[in-house]
């Protein structure tokens, strides 16, 4: 027996299938919104002069085991291991541990 599966993606704001998710972030809470092609024109059109006169920001994290400021798990690990940092061997490096290595590279 065969089986297909279909996903439809439902305009959020008018009901209409939708064309696209679009994410975006305002005030640090991100959202996404799935919307039509035509309200996504408008949702883009709307914020136009926002983007424009805007300047991109960097991603707090970009990539798994960086943090804000760039600096590796690993350099932050063999910097907690000299100095006598208890830090978890695996895992997220707790924001206290971060922030005292931030504080001693400076």
């Amino acid at each position: 027996m065969s089986k297909k599966t279909v996903i439809t993606l439902i305009d959020d704001i008018d009901g209409t299938e939708a064309a696209e998710t679009i994410t975006f972030t305002v005030d640090g809470a991100s959202y996404e919104i799935d919307l039509s092609a035509d309200n996504a024109a408008k949702f883009r059109a709307v914020l136009e002069p926002y983007t424009a006169a805007a300047r991109r920001s960097a991603r707090r994290s970009t990539r798994r085991g960086v943090s804000s400021d760039g600096a590796t798990s690993k350099e932050i690990r063999a910097w907690a291991a000299e100095t006598g940092v208890e830090v978890p061997a695996r895992g997220r490096i707790p924001a206290d541990v971060q922030e005292q290595y931030r504080a001693a590279i400076r």
